[in-house]
């Protein structure tokens, strides 16, 4: 029963943020950033397909261990492109609320993120076997949450501010996520039932998403100069 709950929340998943990024895309006509919303969506989908898919195949075969591989590769495409979907975020955050200057924030932001990419594609991660530590799980994790943190920020204070009700509860979607992720990160290897916590987390996601796509007929204007 877990098993085909699982098969049938992820291909859910993956065909729900799809629509959404192919309508954004299509519907974005000339709002540049409604576009970029569209494309961060088919980033998401596209670094998620890479894990899901191996990982339906293996629950419905022979299980999981004879696909340490392909899931192992399907994770670390994951963790590179679902940074990137927030360093996308941090761009929209600056255009969407016309920010200037904060040379600072923009370098720490790229520091995060090179760090985060860097430390996801070293050995030590163990991607491929089946129980790796979980020490290199908690640093390639630290600037990723760091970044998390700081666009939890930044996007409830700039909400607030605008009085911005597309976004009003974008903050929050992005605080359940992560408070959904990182139990998983620290606990999922002695406790496997623990990963039951990804699926609120990609709810929280389609959520997002569904904010993003918000944009396309919303009053609150962004910003698409350059």
């Amino acid at each position: 029963m877990q098993v085909i709950f699982e098969t049938l929340f992820d291909a859910a998943y993956l065909a729900v943020a799809l629509l959404f990024g192919v309508l954004m895309i299509i519907k974005a006509k000339d709002k540049k950033n409604v576009l970029i919303l569209g494309i961060m969506t088919l980033i998401l989908v596209f670094g998620d397909s890479f894990h899901l898919i191996p990982r339906i195949i293996a629950l419905h075969t022979t299980g999981t261990d004879d696909y340490l591989i392909s899931i192992g590769a399907g994770k670390l495409i994951t963790s590179v492109t679902v940074t990137f979907f927030y360093l996308l975020l941090y761009y929209i955050w600056r255009k969407r609320y016309n920010i200037q200057g904060k040379l600072w924030l923009d370098i720490i932001i790229l520091v995060l993120t090179i760090s985060r990419i860097v430390l996801c594609i070293f050995p030590q991660n163990g991607w491929y076997i089946a129980n790796p530590g979980i020490s290199w799980k908690i640093y390639r994790n630290i600037p990723f949450v760091i970044m998390g943190l700081i666009m939890i920020v930044l996007t409830y204070r700039s909400a607030h501010i605008n009085n911005d009700k597309t976004f009003r509860f974008l903050w929050l979607a992005i605080t359940l996520s992560f408070a959904f992720y990182i139990p998983v990160v620290l606990l999922a290897g002695a406790y496997p039932w623990v990963g039951v916590f990804m699926l609120p987390k990609t709810a929280c996601y389609i959520w997002i998403i569904v904010m993003f796509y918000k944009t396309i007929t919303e009053d609150f204007k962004i910003d698409e100069t350059e």
